[in-house]
């Protein structure tokens, strides 16, 4: 019996049992990364359609809005006065005076009494050139009512409208526009600048005489120390009438009467301004009366003195008074 083959087998188990241990621990199983979550879009903001009953050229952005830049306004259009009623900040002085006719608009004139401005309204057919409307006005001066109130205009003919730019109207004058006395061109100047600065469009005016342009604020010294600015001459109101105005009295009081036209107290009431003695402020107070028919009469704001308790600084507006019996 051969026996080398079964030595060469034993020798060969008993070499691989003294062999160094070269495995090792496997560690730990590798570990596979975890599933990722399925991925969450967000979704983008929805559009918001345009509902203008046309389609929109694209999405609608929401970032800033465009400043369009401002062209000039011809002298023929721009938009109508505060106050006017052609379909009001209403400013401070702007006139009061109810609802026009449709297809008309109310523009305020500045006009001249005992040496001092003084307001006066026109209505007359829409037109969009309201500034070229007001300056013809202007020079027209008073009505026969205004006239006999006291009013006046030193205004000449030939006041034109140029073009209103970036809140200033520009104006070609007359060479009598400069004519007269220091005083009389400066009253002058004043009346155009208060009248043309009653639209939104206009804060200034240059007079194109070389001059810087000015605003309402250069000539405050020339308002009286009570404004009525409603109602207007000639106007017809009934009871309650609404006086509204600006005031520069002493504790901003404002007193009001009615009278007939026999001059007998009919109504009467006062109010408080919104700024008082130093400072002028905007008042309203509504005044009830009492008449059997309708006729003339007058309302008259004015300061009672703290000095004698007398009646000063009177403006007194002819109207129409409707009879009333509340």
């Amino acid at each position: 019996m051969n026996r080398a083959p079964a030595a060469l087998l034993v020798t060969a188990l008993l070499l691989a049992g003294c062999a160094d241990d070269r495995s090792g621990t496997l560690g730990p199983a590798p570990t596979l990364p975890a599933p990722a979550a399925p991925a969450t879009s967000t979704a983008a903001p929805a559009v918001t359609p345009v509902t203008s009953g046309t389609a929109a050229p694209g999405p609608v952005r929401t970032g800033p809005t465009p400043t369009g830049s401002t062209a000039a306004s011809p002298a023929a259009t721009h938009p109508a006065p505060r106050g006017s009623t052609p379909t009001g900040s209403t400013p401070t002085g702007s006139a009061s005076t109810g609802s026009a006719p449709d297809g008309t608009v109310t523009v305020q004139l500045w006009l001249v009494r005992d040496g001092r401005l003084s307001p006066a309204t026109r209505t007359r057919p829409q037109t969009p050139a309201t500034s070229a409307l007001a300056l013809d006005e202007l020079a027209a001066g008073p009505s026969a009512a205004e006239a006999s109130a006291g009013l006046t205009s030193v205004v000449p003919e030939g006041v034109r409208m140029v073009r209103i730019n970036d809140g200033t109207a520009t104006v070609a004058a007359p060479p009598a526009f400069t004519d007269g006395p220091v005083a009389t061109v400066r009253l002058r100047r004043a009346q155009v600048v208060w009248t043309l600065t009653q639209f939104p469009a206009v804060r200034r005016v240059d007079l194109g005489d070389g001059r810087a342009p000015t605003g309402r604020a250069d000539y405050a010294d020339l308002l009286p120390p009570i404004v009525v600015t409603g109602p207007s001459i000639g106007q017809q109101v009934g009871s309650p009438v609404t006086v509204t105005g600006t005031a520069q009295v002493f504790e901003a009081t404002v007193s009001v009467r009615v009278l007939d036209r026999d001059g007998h107290v009919i109504g009467a009431g006062f109010t408080t301004a919104t700024c008082g003695t130093g400072c002028r402020g905007d008042y309203r107070v509504a005044v009830r009366y009492r008449l059997a028919a309708t006729g003339p009469g007058s309302v008259e704001a004015y300061e009672v003195s703290a000095r004698d308790g007398s009646r000063i600084n009177v403006v007194s507006v002819p109207v129409l008074l409707n009879a009333s019996t509340a």
